[in-house]
């Protein structure tokens, strides 16, 4: 019986012992060797004082160490904690407290990054991957060390509700919060997705977001379900498009899954028209919208291959999918989200938690077995984030509230009407940031937007945004304000434009719009009065 995440890699071990489950940078691990060396970290884990409902941190960057520690740890009985690499370690730091955990595991690679780590005064007891000069003051075992150390051989009584993983995202105070996902809600995700994109052991899925993205948890999860491969990618690759065309032809990758920001890059930078990418037949993208002119091309480019639209918060993993059809050259308009996979069922409410009428837009309530157990100690979230319903008498309902907007069509397609929480009152108008970024994105000469408010010296808001345009490509701030203002009102036309070359992102690729925020609000504090 399959009923934790660790069970589908033993599964297909027994199934085919022989058949690659990773790859990364021309190294590769079968099912066999991936459920041996995870089993044995996990039987040095437990004999260092693992148990049920820990929690152990992943410190580590892409690559076989990390798939092998993800489930190590798993089969430990803990739940894994992926830290992002390229975070400072004061915000690494503050997970470890945060999250309790007293075990880590690195990579030599990592060492330099853990000793600075382990100087912010965390309560690390034991570190596995490195030599003990790198880990002072904390037991230390190399990788050598777990491949001599004894498997464990059982379940340590887990059940399928028991804490599978912990992701920390970006908190609205600043504070990083934890979303706590079981081996049921994870599961179920990745059986919805492996049934719904039809993934066989002859399938090789690309992971491109790194372990603290919960995009990553298709790539490993789902993979392992249908026996099939999962070739990491390099960070190198990810960020030179080229490069990234490469692999897809070198490695005949039948699966991309990534951000919409990737996809266009590998379009515009990867030089696709050279490559034979004949292999690749199913593109999944999420995590923002996805500029409709971009789209239209890439699917041009990659004939062969299928498109989806994905949705689906951290705290839920999938809620909507949409199998794009062809789009005609004149359809600008923005991409659905689709309609609920199966399993899921979706509300659609008011700010009093009332259905709205129909076609009007309101928030998203989601009731699903993907859903997380909860956000890791912050009951006060909870509160916030559930909706209780009353059914069968005492019974109740639970949904998780999304924050994000949605529209159901009449054709019943759901679209994506921005983040509850990205709505401002610009002059007393109700604007959608996200709606501005959308109309922006839809001139061909942009390839990003970002839209954000910035105070006003009256104590009002007004709009303003920053694009980057696609190579070749030029455009004038009018020109843009002309083209937005064929969809948006006035009061949601951004009063400044700035057109860069580049953005700040985050560690997960998006936009980095707080960031951006802020430095336009330095900029209108330190322009002198007119």
């Amino acid at each position: 019986m399959l009923y934790l995440l660790p069970h589908a890699v033993d599964h297909a071990a027994h199934r085919a012992p022989d058949h690659e489950a990773m790859r990364y940078a021309g190294e590769s691990l079968t099912y066999a060797a991936l459920a041996e060396r995870s089993d044995r970290l996990a039987g040095l884990l437990r004999a260092q004082g693992v148990r049920r409902g820990d929690r152990v941190a992943i410190h580590a960057g892409k690559g076989l160490a990390a798939g092998v520690a993800l489930y190590g740890i798993m089969k430990a009985g803990a739940a894994y904690v992926p830290l992002d690499p390229s975070s400072p370690p004061a915000r690494q730091a503050f997970i470890l407290r945060d999250c309790g955990i007293r075990h880590v595991v690195t990579e030599p690679s990592r060492r330099v990054a853990l000793r600075q780590l382990l100087a912010e005064g965390v309560p690390v007891e034991c570190v596995v991957g490195v030599d003990a000069e790198f880990a002072p003051g904390a037991r230390a075992f190399t990788w050598s060390d777990v491949d001599a150390h004894s498997a464990a051989t059982h379940d340590p009584d887990l059940v399928e509700m028991d804490l599978a993983y912990v992701l920390y995202t970006s908190g609205s105070t600043g504070t990083p919060k934890g979303v706590a996902h079981s081996h049921r809600s994870a599961l179920a995700f990745a059986r919805v997705a492996a049934d719904t994109y039809g993934f066989t052991s002859d399938d090789r899925l690309s992971n491109h977001a790194p372990l603290h993205f919960d995009l990553s948890t298709m790539d490993y999860f789902s993979s392992a379900l249908a026996g099939a491969t999962t070739v990491i990618i390099p960070d190198a690759h990810t960020r030179m498009p080229a490069s990234y065309a490469a692999l897809i032809e070198a490695e005949r990758l039948t699966v991309l899954y990534a951000v919409p920001l990737a996809l266009t890059h590998l379009l515009l930078h990867g030089a696709i028209d050279k490559r034979d990418l004949s292999s690749v037949r199913w593109v999944l993208f999420g995590g923002e919208p996805f500029p409709t002119p971009h789209l239209r091309s890439l699917m041009a480019a990659l004939p062969n291959a299928r498109f989806s639209n994905v949705y689906g918060p951290t705290e839920v993993n999938g809620v909507t999918y949409w199998i794009v059809p062809p789009l005609s050259p004149d359809d600008d308009a923005p991409i659905p989200i689709g309609v609920p996979y199966a399993n899921v069922e979706v509300r659609i409410v008011g700010e009093h938690d009332e259905p709205v009428a129909e076609g009007e837009p309101g928030e998203l309530l989601v009731r699903t077995p993907t859903m997380m157990r909860g956000y890791w100690a912050r009951p006060d979230l909870d509160a916030r984030a559930f909706c209780k319903r009353p059914v069968f008498g005492h019974f109740e309902d639970v949904y998780l509230r999304t924050g994000d907007l949605v529209r159901r069509r009449a054709d019943g397609l759901l679209e994506f009407h921005g983040r509850k929480d990205r709505q401002i009152k610009a002059r007393g108008y109700r604007v959608e940031l996200d709606e501005v970024e959308v109309a922006l994105g839809s001139h061909n000469a942009v390839e990003s937007a970002a839209a954000y408010g910035v105070p006003d010296e009256d104590g009002s808001l007004h709009i303003e945004a920053t694009v980057t345009l696609r190579d070749g490509h030029a455009v004038t701030q009018e020109a843009l304000r002309a083209h937005v203002a064929t969809t948006l009102p006035r009061y949601a036309i951004p009063v400044r434009l700035d057109i860069v070359d580049a953005v700040p992102r985050t560690s997960t690729g998006k936009i980095d719009r707080r960031e951006l925020a802020r430095r336009a609000q330095e900029r209108s504090l330190t322009m002198e009065p007119t």
